[in-house]
């Protein structure tokens, strides 16, 4: 099956984690695919390790990243999974600095792609696609800053701007996926798992023990070609280990 031969997929945050996994998801699917990161050296390691992908650094709470990003590769499908790891202290511990780390990274970043996405910069028929956390919904750990707020905004984005884009008649899709479950094996995953697990005085062993229904990162990758492909209502979407499906 190729059901995104002949389309473009932008995937910001592509060279590790979830974003890897999106980006070798589309490549599968058939897809012209763009991995944009900060980090030259893994973008280098990921064209190595998967020919044929097309790699940008660029860092992706630049004013300017979605300009050079668009001129790079004009995206039929853009996936926004760029973000900062989470804090790992209690609140009374955190500088405001190091509290909004998930709103200066993930939320600017969804800000900025779409906000060029409403100016006009993509086509009509275009999808984007924000990356959200599971901790949107739950609320997540005490010691984790603002990230589960700024996970929220990000759906409250996608929201926002697929109002705007219907009320401008711009013929675009705007979703969120939250990943139902912390995943191992991811910088954000593992990092999450160390911090609750030590905020809680057990093992990460004991923590990982306790929770069920989990996705991997390809199920994340193999959801994003499903929101991508189909025509699914709404604009808030979970995925977990038993698939796809839109959030309450």
């Amino acid at each position: 099956m190729a059901s995104l031969k002949g389309q473009n997929v932008v995937v910001i945050g592509g060279s590790r984690g979830v974003g890897r996994s999106i980006v070798e998801a589309a490549l599968g699917e058939g897809a012209t695919v763009l991995a944009v990161a900060r980090g030259a050296t893994d973008l280098k390691q990921l064209g190595w390790e998967l020919p044929g992908v097309r790699t940008l650094a660029a860092d992706a709470t630049d004013e300017t990243a979605p300009e050079a990003v668009f001129e790079a590769l004009a995206p039929d499908v853009l996936v926004v999974s760029a973000g900062a790891l989470a804090p790992s202290a209690p609140v009374q511990e955190q500088s405001w600095e190091v509290f909004s780390a998930n709103w200066e990274t993930d939320v600017k970043a969804s800000f900025l792609f779409c906000r060029a996405a409403l100016q006009g910069r993509l086509k009509s028929g275009s999808r984007v696609v924000l990356i959200s956390s599971g901790a949107a919904l739950s609320g997540g750990p005490p010691n984790s800053g603002g990230y589960s707020g700024a996970k929220r905004m990000q759906i409250f984005l996608a929201g926002h701007s697929q109002k705007e884009a219907d009320r401008l008649g711009l013929g675009l899709r705007f979703m969120a996926l939250s990943p139902a479950r912390i995943m191992p094996g991811t910088g954000v995953g593992d990092r999450g798992i160390d911090s609750i697990s030590a905020y809680m005085g057990i093992r990460p062993a004991d923590f990982l023990a306790s929770m069920t229904d989990m996705q991997t990162p390809a199920d994340v990758g193999r959801a994003v070609v499903q929101l991508a492909t189909a025509k699914p209502q709404g604009s808030s979407f979970v995925v977990s280990g038993s698939g796809l499906a839109a959030a309450a």
